[in-house]
């Protein structure tokens, strides 16, 4: 089973995809979707829609897990941003997945065990979790697989939780 995990931005959105098997969790792809930062929004959202419809048809993971936006020093960055979250949403509804927005204490609760853990602490539990012989880089791809951990660990609990019901 795979799980997505989607840091989203305009000119580079953060994308990690991990699959459990025997409650294991291995990586399986990570990188980045990149665009050019002097064009126009919607020439960059289209591509970000493009690419992450490739990756999720190559892919089609069980669940995925975005990141909410509860911070942003600049207002245009957090409407641009934003943007892209909402595209990202509606590309993963229309692919019929299980989403997960998760606020960044709710992925570093997950991954590191400590709500306010630093960027390195979560890269470390990162490569440790999932067994890579080097820090995932960059930021946006380590934070993405950051994700995909809290994904999977999100959509084991509710299916043991929907079981229980």
């Amino acid at each position: 089973m795979f799980f997505l995990g989607i840091d989203p931005g305009t000119t580079t959105t953060g994308y990690g995809l991990v699959e459990e098997k025997n409650n294991k969790l291995t990586a399986v792809d990570f990188g980045c979707i990149k665009t050019c930062s002097h064009l126009p929004s919607y020439i960059k959202l289209k591509e970000i829609y493009r690419q992450l419809e490739i990756i999720i048809a190559k892919f089609r993971p069980a669940a995925a897990a975005v990141e909410k936006i509860f911070f942003c020093k600049n207002a245009k960055t957090a409407l641009d941003v934003s943007q892209a979250r909402g595209l990202i949403l509606f590309s993963l509804a229309k692919a019929d997945l299980t989403i997960f927005e998760l606020t960044p204490l709710e992925v570093k609760q997950a991954v590191t065990g400590y709500g306010r853990a630093s960027k390195g602490q979560i890269q470390k539990m990162v490569k440790l979790l999932l067994n890579l012989k080097i820090t995932p880089r960059p930021d946006d791809a380590a934070d993405a697989l950051a994700l995909a951990i809290s994904c999977a660990l999100r959509y084991r609990t509710n299916c043991n939780y929907k079981l229980l019901q």
